[in-house]
């Protein structure tokens, strides 16, 4: 059975999107499965527009429900800071026992010349900047063989 992989990272404009589906069919290719929670048929930019103060339960609930399911969790750390969602989802992930890695390809840092430091250490220093270091990063930890 394959690895399953909740995607972490921001999802609002066209690049984001683009870079996730770009990144989930890289990881397909290697063999894990992975859901992407712009996959969920939740159309975030039509919640926001029309928002009211219970416009976060579909997202936050579908997120949370997703993220249970998945085996591990990898959150894209590119950008100038780290996605909000995403650091709740690697907070949510990391409390619950799962295991937690990055991937970055930006060399822009948000402080001290390094990642904010509570992000790593919950990632346990595990980023790659690229598909297959981030494949062999989670096999070695996991255990497994994916492709």
């Amino acid at each position: 059975m394959a690895t399953k992989i909740y995607l972490a990272g921001p999802l609002f404009c066209e690049a984001e999107l683009d870079f996730n589906e770009k990144l989930a069919g890289r990881l397909r290719g290697h063999g894990f499965e992975v859901l992407l929670p712009q996959e969920l048929g939740i159309d975030v930019r039509s919640i926001i527009a029309a928002y009211d103060n219970d416009a976060y339960v579909p997202i936050f609930e579908s997120d949370l429900d997703a993220l249970k399911s998945c085996d591990v969790l990898v959150m894209v750390m590119d950008g100038r800071v780290p996605d909000e969602g995403a650091c709740v989802e690697l907070g949510i992930a990391f409390g619950a026992g799962m295991e937690c890695f990055g991937f970055k390809t930006d060399i822009r840092t948000s402080e001290y010349g390094t990642d904010n430091f509570m992000i790593t250490g919950a990632l346990k220093g595990r980023v790659a900047n690229d598909a297959e270091s981030l494949r062999d990063m989670i096999n070695s930890v996991i255990g497994t063989s994916n492709g």
